[in-house]
């Protein structure tokens, strides 16, 4: 298969939950057995041996399909944008590593096919949740079942989360974050793992999610796609469709979408201050 075979998403998608898959194995094995941490810029920026073998193991399996195409990752040398033109895959070999190294279940292996800087297809496998989703051109699944964002049009009975992360100098802009989503919606939520809780806005579980940051695309571009798909509104702050160069991500069940775009923005309005 060519890195510029047109297949609507369907191969890549294939290759992409089989990557995923690969990766995550290595993730669940060494989950809660005692793994050492490094820590990368910051003092919750960690990594470990895990997160750098599992994304071998995702490249191994893409290159088996696609050999030639690029590959942008979390770890290691790998490139860390997303280009315009072409093919390219890209991958966060453990998505809330802080949740890993914590012991807590909410981590997940992310594989997103692109092309020409657009999602095509997505994978995002949770190992300790036993819960794998899947997205393709045109529909979302969970575990093999398909699923669509929730319908709720009402904010009091909507649940929201902030995501992504907030630095320890910009914690009055994740105060305001938390306030605005407890002041405008029904419930809040926060789950450490940006590619977890975007498929969880994906399958109806949540019915948005902010963040006013810049996203690594690692972070978000798998469940951003698997929100579309799955019938759900993904924007920037400015109600622009959310590209991987954006700056903040507004991700919702298009129900609440206003709310939570209003909700991102009052944050912003910290930041600028």
């Amino acid at each position: 298969m060519t890195a510029n075979e047109p297949d609507g998403g369907s191969g890549r998608a294939a290759v992409a939950e089989a990557a995923a898959r690969a990766g995550a194995a290595v993730a669940g094995a060494r989950f809660r057995d005692g793994i050492d941490v490094e820590r990368k810029t910051g003092k919750t920026d960690v990594v470990t041996e895990a997160d750098l073998a599992s994304q071998r193991a995702v490249i191994e399996r893409i290159r088996e399909d696609f050999p030639e195409d690029v590959i942008v990752g979390e770890e290691e040398d790998e490139l860390k944008a997303v280009p315009d033109s072409g093919a390219a895959w890209v991958i966060d070999p453990i998505d809330g590593t802080n949740n890993y190294v914590r012991d807590i279940r909410a981590f997940a292996t992310a594989v997103a096919a692109v092309v020409d800087g657009e999602p095509v297809a997505a994978a995002n496998v949770l190992p300790a949740m036993d819960d794998v989703y899947v997205a393709d051109g045109e529909a979302t699944y969970r575990n093999g079942t398909r699923v669509t964002v929730s319908d709720r049009t009402d904010p009091e009975t909507a649940a929201a989360t902030p995501t992504v992360w907030w630095d320890l100098d910009a914690r009055d802009e994740y105060a305001r974050a938390c306030a605005e989503i407890v002041e405008r919606f029904g419930d809040m939520r926060r789950f450490g793992s940006a590619q977890a809780t975007l498929a969880m806005v994906a399958e109806g579980a949540l019915d948005a999610t902010i963040t006013n940051v810049d996203c690594n695309p690692w972070d978000t571009v798998a469940g951003v796609h698997m929100v579309r798909v799955a019938g759900g509104t993904v924007t920037d702050l400015d109600g622009e469709p959310w590209r991987h160069d954006s700056t903040g991500l507004v991700a919702s069940n298009g129900g609440v979408h206003e709310e939570a775009l209003a909700a991102a923005r009052a944050v912003r309005s910290v930041a600028e201050e």
